[in-house]
């Protein structure tokens, strides 16, 4: 109970945040599309994380694919992918639990940074601003581990 009340918190500092990769195709404009769609967007969202050569320094990163479709002729009108990534500074964290906090916490501080270039991005692309809905990344860290579990073959009892 003592090295609990003694141990340092957890700390942890956002150095720095960027765009790595983005792609941004107006299909609709290259194909001479009409104003009368009605678009059905999708995001696929994937992340990473790693440890950098740095002490206690971290990057996580958020990798968005975003495909809008006009949904009476699914015709895709425009399609975005970026790679966003967030350094971090991170100290007295248990090794145990440095994996889902570069998975989930880090990736919620950049978030909204992410939030307001895709919205900037479709609107300067000739799109009503695509307002990105929240992301629950403690569900897509779970399911990213549920479905590693599923992939490893189970092991053979001896």
């Amino acid at each position: 109970m003592a090295e609990e009340q003694e141990a340092a918190p957890a700390q942890m500092r956002v150095l720095g945040q960027f765009i790595r990769d983005m792609s941004f195709e107006n299909i609709m404009a290259q194909k001479g599309g009409g104003a009368d769609v009605q678009p059905d967007v999708q995001v696929e969202v994937k992340l990473d994380a790693k440890k950098r050569s740095v002490d206690h320094q971290y990057e996580s990163s958020i990798k968005l694919n975003v495909t809008s479709k006009d949904t009476a002729g699914d015709t895709t009108l425009f399609l975005l992918e970026i790679d966003y990534v967030g350094i971090f500074h991170i100290e007295n964290i248990p090794d145990d639990q440095i994996h889902p906090f570069l998975l989930i916490e880090c990736p919620r501080m950049i978030f909204p940074f992410l939030r307001r270039i895709v919205s900037d991005v479709t609107r300067d692309g000739g799109f009503p601003p695509l307002n990105l809905e929240n992301i629950d990344f403690v569900a897509l860290y779970r399911n990213e581990i549920a479905r590693r579990q599923a992939e490893t073959p189970p092991k053979a009892d001896a």
